[in-house]
């Protein structure tokens, strides 16, 4: 079953729930275009005896084929056109231009090559049309496919006999009035089709796994983040709680809780949506590893102070312009410093945040900002060199704090 890579998804999760590049090129590999190669190999070697089929180059030019059209074939799959009919001719056309070169009008001559065409087409045909079909007769074409990849040991035993036993194989009938024979050709054709049910059962209960993750995946974003997640998945102890140097920003809108009393509910929840929306966009840009939403709260966690700033005056642009047309501002504080990160809570619920004096005093810098007014610590101030043109500098009083605490105006 053809694979879709999901968009969007957090460094290392899609891999995990896709497949990689690797797997979806062994499953493609082993799963489809090695079927009849490994039929037909197998078939040549028993009617040639064996070495000197070994020692001919027909035997590595074939499954070179087959690795190359599933090279190709899994490629495709990650893109919007997987091409599975084009695709599944790739094997047959490589196979035959070589055999041609190198044998001559006597290729033709057996019937198994033929054979290898008409499989491959059959296959290609069924791959192509299902992504189109109802589900029914998607699944139909599902379980068709598993009983034309039994029929070929069906066939190839019966290019064999043939060969080895033309005095009972005169016709096709003659051939089926051997019970053993019978026997070969009803088995092959019943486990396809019981190999055909228990995959289309497979696929769809992975189908469904597939939703599920999905969906616990969006949820866990929620909480974690993009790139918090990605990490998470990949290197499960970045959830531990550790110290780190980050950058902290917070944002609220000024004068928020008096103008959304004289406004019905579904105007508040509008603007916030909106506010939201804008906010996302900025802090995904420059890679927050976390951010939340509280309110008309934004909070945003940073590895460098670089991605902070730049992420702060986009959304002293963009938020301004969508606040002023409500005659609304929003201040926006930083600080950077050292954190505890990681993952806290009890045993049910537990929860990725940051704590530290670090993250109290970037919220008391953002409760001096004025509407519209973008404040730093003089720690980020003295970071940023003359990158920026800074206003003069103020003091704010941080609860616990014996000194204050010196703050710039960004312009």
């Amino acid at each position: 079953q053809p694979h879709t890579l999901m968009q969007n998804q957090a460094p290392g999760l899609e891999s995990r729930l896709n497949g990689s590049a690797k797997s979806i090129f062994l499953q493609e590999l082993f799963g489809n275009s090695l079927h009849f190669p490994i039929a037909n190999t197998l078939l040549e070697l028993l009617l040639e005896g064996g070495l000197p089929y070994l020692l001919r180059p027909d035997l590595y030019i074939l499954l070179a084929a087959g690795a190359t059209q599933a090279f190709f074939l899994s490629r495709w799959q990650m893109t919007a056109k997987p091409r599975r009919l084009a695709g599944n001719l790739i094997a047959p056309a490589l196979y035959t231009l070589v055999e041609t070169l190198l044998e001559g009008g006597e290729f033709f001559s057996s019937p198994n090559h033929w054979a290898y065409w008409g499989f491959s087409l059959f296959f290609g045909i069924l791959q192509q049309v299902r992504p189109h079909l109802p589900r029914r007769a998607s699944d139909v074409t599902q379980v068709l496919e598993e009983v034309g990849r039994s029929s070929i040991l069906a066939v190839m035993y019966y290019f064999f006999e043939v060969k080895t036993n033309p005095a009972q194989t005169v016709t096709f009938a003659a051939f089926l009035q051997d019970s053993s024979h019978l026997y070969v050709i009803l088995i092959a054709l019943l486990l396809g089709l019981n190999s055909g049910l228990a995959n289309l059962n497979a696929q769809r209960y992975l189908v469904l796994l597939r939703e599920t993750s999905e969906l616990l995946r969006r949820y866990s974003e929620w909480l974690f983040g993009k790139t918090l997640l990605g990490k998470a998945v990949q290197n499960p102890s970045a959830l531990q709680l550790q110290r780190q140097e980050r950058t902290i920003l917070f944002m609220d809108i000024r004068g928020f809780t008096r103008w959304s009393e004289k406004r019905p509910p579904e105007e508040v929840v509008r603007l916030l949506n909106r506010y939201y929306q804008i906010a996302e966009s900025a802090l995904e840009e420059q890679n927050a590893i976390k951010y939340k939403f509280s309110g008309d709260e934004v909070m945003a966690i940073f590895e460098t102070i670089d991605q902070a700033v730049q992420a702060a005056l986009r959304l002293r642009a963009q938020i301004g312009s969508l606040l002023g047309r409500q005659r609304l501002g929003a201040g926006i504080g930083l600080h950077n410093g050292a954190v505890v990160e990681g993952v806290l809570g009890g045993k049910q619920v537990r929860i990725y945040d940051v704590l530290g004096d670090t993250v109290n005093t970037a919220k008391r810098i953002e409760s001096a900002a004025g509407a519209g007014e973008l404040l730093v610590s003089e720690a980020i101030r003295l970071r940023l060199g003359t990158t920026f043109l800074a206003g003069p500098k103020r003091q704010v009083t941080v609860k616990g704090k014996e000194q204050p605490v010196i703050i710039y105006p960004l312009e």
